[in-house]
């Protein structure tokens, strides 16, 4: 029964050894080797024989292109508008070594050098600037962070603005603000419509009363070459008169006759007497 116990513990040991002494790496992965605590190497993908108890697989990294989501976060520019923004970064580990021993995470370091980064780069702009200038930001970015995470053997392969909008608080206070912007044109807009309606009105007054004072002249004209042409013709002076006033008083008479409300015309029995009483009587009346 002892032996049998031992006989189960010596194959048990010899399992155990051979799974510490043989390891096969997977593609797309690296493995870091440390003896007695030391770095000692690197494995690449495929078989690889250690000392059992003495060398040990310290960390296991992937070499295949790491995509890091950037939380989102809150950025106060530099004319003091809060915008919202998140990011995404592509990198991959090409020193496996710099990679676990350089930086405590590498992957937890570039998501906050990213985060620290594009909160500086948009801190510098004014809020339309921030909001137009997405690939103008992803470059300074990539450009600014590129060499400090190439100290800890990775290469930034790309690095993307997922989303870069102002803050719910902040979009209110534009909506307000274009909500009275819009109003201010439009009151513009009235006025300007209301002035230049105010403006044509007066000229077409103008204009009236230009036309009103050419059609006097023109009837004070016919008036007085009618007269003219009378007096010429009868050869006295007072008969010419009455006719042109005998004309206007006929005239009125018909305006108020035809007058809304009138009911009674009443005509004098002489009218050449009347217009002798207008004119002070004729000579030798």
């Amino acid at each position: 029964m002892g032996g049998e116990i031992v006989s189960i513990v010596l194959v048990l040991f010899i399992l155990i050894t051979l799974w510490k002494g043989v390891r096969i790496v997977p593609q797309g992965e690296e493995w870091v080797v440390e003896r007695l605590g030391k770095y000692l190497k690197t494995l690449l993908p495929g078989l690889h024989i250690l000392i059992p108890y003495i060398d040990n697989v310290a960390y296991k990294v992937t070499t295949k292109d790491l995509i890091l989501d950037i939380p989102q976060q809150e950025v106060i520019t530099r004319d003091n508008a809060v915008l919202v923004t998140n990011a995404i970064a592509f990198v991959k580990v090409t020193d496996t070594q710099s990679a676990v021993y350089g930086v405590t995470n590498f992957q937890i370091a570039v998501m906050n050098l990213v985060q620290t980064t594009l909160r500086a780069i948009i801190g510098a702009m004014d809020l339309d600037e921030a909001l137009s200038s997405r690939d103008q930001i992803k470059a300074k970015l990539k450009d600014s962070i590129a060499d400090d995470v190439s100290d800890w053997g990775l290469t930034l392969k790309s690095v993307e603005i997922q989303d870069i909008s102002p803050s719910p608080t902040m979009q209110k206070s534009m909506e307000l603000q274009a909500a009275a912007e819009r109003e201010r044109k439009a009151t513009v807009t009235r006025a300007e419509g209301d002035k230049q309606a105010a403006i044509l009105e007066a000229e077409a007054r103008l204009e009236a009363a230009k036309r009103d004072a050419e059609a006097q002249v023109r009837l004070a004209t016919a008036s007085a070459e009618a007269i003219k042409r009378i007096t010429e013709s009868v050869q006295d002076n007072e008969l010419p008169a009455y006719y042109m006033l005998g004309e206007k008083y006929i005239a009125s008479i018909k305006e108020i006759a035809a007058a809304n409300g009138s009911k009674t015309v009443l005509l004098p029995g002489d009218l050449v007497k009347s217009l002798e009483g207008l004119l002070g009587g004729r000579k030798g009346a």
